[in-house]
């Protein structure tokens, strides 16, 4: 098995994007190629940067590719926020997971900062 399939959350970021397809194969079809697409990529971008930084190696990558992680979390979240205010979904449900995945991602770079100077 992977390294990365091992991590609590990477798992829980495979619910968030498996979350935000859901939710967003109700968008309006005029917004397939902006907040759909948007939305789907800034998700991906989370456990897929979790799993790459884990199959490098070393600690120093691994937080550089969590930061990376974060900073996809921080996009997606805003976007969820964008898709209530436009009514098209409830955020409640998203913004619990997005939350659980930032908080595991936040404890994870503190371990990772203490370990790596």
């Amino acid at each position: 098995m992977k390294p990365h399939k091992n991590l609590e959350l990477w798992q829980q970021a495979m619910v968030l994007v498996q979350m935000v397809y859901e939710a967003t194969s109700g968008f309006p079809r005029e917004e397939l190629f902006g907040l759909t697409n948007q939305m789907r990529r800034a998700a991906v971008s989370v456990p897929s940067n979790i799993a790459e930084g884990a199959g490098r190696g070393g600690e120093k990558e691994f937080l550089h590719f969590l930061n990376i992680a974060q900073g996809s979390l921080s996009e997606l979240d805003t976007q969820i926020e964008i898709a209530g205010m436009l009514n098209f979904l409830r955020t409640d449900e998203l913004l619990n997971q997005s939350d659980r995945v930032g908080r595991l991602l936040t404890g994870l770079i503190k371990k990772l900062r203490i370990k790596t100077p």
